[in-house]
């Protein structure tokens, strides 16, 4: 290889790295932002050049227009997860196509209101706009919560896996049941009430709001009042059991946060889909 390939090559190769490093949001320069600007920009100002009474809405050419490329948009926004299946680091990267699906979905907010002609009613067409809308709110969520969790997350472990942090909880479990064997019988099993219950028990809104009122740990903690050195003992040893369910559930929780939105904006999507659909069909049977 020759020095100017050689040269070449390494200044492509840092060009990638670099490249690897940009969030989506940023990508290319936040190309695809200026793009969803451009069509939101044209599509608003067409809108508003359309000298029609009554305004342009989804009957008229104009509104076919935009409820095409609004369909469009839709459907190859909602093709993302197919994406996500395929490796090809080329043009059309996961990244680039993370990053038109954020901006594009969000030009959508005006191309498709435009489409109505603010002419909002209870019926299928609304429906499919309400859906959208919805679908990109918990999109935006999404977005938020991918820019902004992960490194809370890592706060949280404290350089810890999660299979460390079970194994710190399981090596203060065995301390705490030797250390209340001499306790009173009804101190005992508050003690062993704690210790036999899952750090994960709680429920699913329990691990968004990283909230237990039914911990055995806090209640044990509670009753434990005595002041011998026994009891003082295990009641330390129980500050430190909650400590440590309080950085596994605060992980459980932000672990949560990232996931919950994909429990609401795929069904949305597909529902979004099914409504679109249905507008489509509604609107060439009566045309």
């Amino acid at each position: 290889m020759t020095a100017s390939a050689a040269r070449k090559r390494f200044r492509e190769d840092e060009k990638r790295r670099d490249s690897e490093h940009v969030s989506f949001l940023r990508h290319k320069g936040f190309r695809w932002l200026w793009i969803g600007i451009a069509l939101s920009g044209t599509a608003a100002l067409g809108y508003a050049l359309i000298d029609q009474q009554p305004r342009p809405n989804g009957g008229t050419w104009y509104g076919y227009l935009l409820g095409t490329i609004g369909l469009g948009l839709i459907v190859w926004l909602s093709l993302l997860g197919v994406r996500k299946r395929r490796i090809n680091p080329g043009a059309w990267s996961l990244k680039a196509w993370t990053s038109a699906h954020v901006y594009l979905g969000l030009s959508l907010i005006v191309i498709a209101t435009l489409h109505t002609g603010f002419q909002i009613g209870w019926n299928v067409h609304t429906l499919a706009y309400v859906l959208m809308l919805l679908v990109i709110a918990t999109g935006i969520y999404g977005v938020v919560a991918y820019s902004v969790l992960p490194a809370r997350l890592s706060d949280n472990r404290k350089e810890m896996t999660r299979a460390q942090m079970l194994d710190a909880l399981t090596a203060l479990d065995r301390q705490l049941e030797s250390a209340a064997q001499p306790l009173a019988r009804g101190e005992a099993d508050l003690v062993l009430a704690a210790l036999k219950q899952s750090p994960f028990a709680g429920g699913a809104l329990a691990r968004l709001t990283a909230r237990y009122p039914g911990c055995a740990t806090a209640r044990a903690r509670k009753g434990l009042v005595g002041t011998s050195e026994t009891e003082q003992r295990v009641r330390a040893l129980l500050e430190r059991r909650l400590a440590q369910l309080g950085q596994i559930r605060s992980s459980l929780r932000i672990r949560a946060l990232l996931e919950v939105w994909l429990f609401l904006h795929v069904p949305l999507t597909l529902a979004l889909i099914a409504a679109l659909a249905a507008h489509v069909i509604s609107v060439f049977y009566y045309w």
